[in-house]
């Protein structure tokens, strides 16, 4: 598919899903909440991807609602009125279309506002050394709910309020963000694309269809009580008992060889 907002590609078994508005420092405007939908679907669907990557083109990876249009538009209720429906079929989130295949959010620069919904939907978070994190929402006439509602769970909630009433006054850096929790790795900016290479690979290797089973486990246990999530789990594990990657890995790990995966399978889809 052709994109205009969005450069989407494949890098061996990995999936590449960049924002691609460097001048507008990746702000999310009508037609990239419309493309979001299409790429993520794009790639969950291919069965030679099996990990993707979500990060940004430019010295930002994703800076919220894109401004400029909201003031041509008249605010934010105008440039949303009459939107229902058009579009996207589902959010622009991996999580909001649901993909359960394994997400790496690699921020190589600036988040803001907005920016934080891709964080925050993700499975793992990894940074450049010159990324930083800010929510501008309050310092330009916005309501900030959405965005510190989904890291309430992620980092310590004084975090969560300071960022969110400092708005564009303060900015947390690369380290700060790991110190918080946000973050669970760094990667220097020179070398930052070949190191989130490496590590969706690192993932890439292991059983796609049970990658994506643990973590619709995982994620589902955060809207059931814990003996409902249990016992939802349980489910998961069971209904992999007869999959071929079940026994395929014990030989594989029996004859020391590199197992062979059966293409990924999405859990109850």
């Amino acid at each position: 598919m052709e994109y205009e907002t969005l450069a989407v590609e494949k890098r061996g078994h990995v999936g590449w899903l960049s924002f691609n508005r460097p001048d507008s420092l990746n702000a999310f405007n009508l037609l990239m909440s419309e493309e979001l939908s299409r790429a993520w679907s794009e790639l969950d669907e291919d069965d030679e991807v099996r990990v993707i990557v979500n990060t940004g083109r430019g010295r930002a990876f994703q800076t919220g609602v894109d401004v400029k249009e909201v003031s041509a538009a008249g605010g934010m209720g105008e440039r949303n009125r009459g939107r229902e429906g058009e579009g996207s079929k589902g959010g622009m989130t991996a999580r909001s279309n649901n993909v359960w295949k394994p997400v790496i959010c690699a921020v190589n620069g600036i988040c803001a506002g907005g920016g934080f919904h891709f964080v925050v939907d993700a499975d793992v978070v990894v940074a450049s050394s010159t990324a930083t994190f800010v929510d501008p929402h309050t310092s330009v006439g916005q309501v900030s709910a959405l965005e510190p509602i989904g890291l309430v769970g992620r980092i310590p909630f004084e975090a969560i309020m300071r960022l969110v009433l400092m708005g564009r006054h303060e900015r947390l850096s690369s380290e700060r963000a790991r110190e918080l929790g946000l973050v669970s790795q760094i990667f220097e900016a020179e070398n930052f694309e070949a190191e989130v290479q490496d590590l969706a690979e690192t993932i890439a290797s292991n059983s796609p269809s049970t990658m994506m089973a643990s973590k619709k486990a995982i994620w589902g246990a955060l809207e059931r009580s814990r003996e409902a999530a249990m016992a939802y789990g349980l489910e998961m594990v069971r209904d992999f008992w007869d999959h071929p990657d079940n026994l395929e890995g014990a030989r594989a790990f029996a004859e020391k060889r590199e197992a062979t995966w059966a293409p990924p399978r999405a859990p109850g889809i």
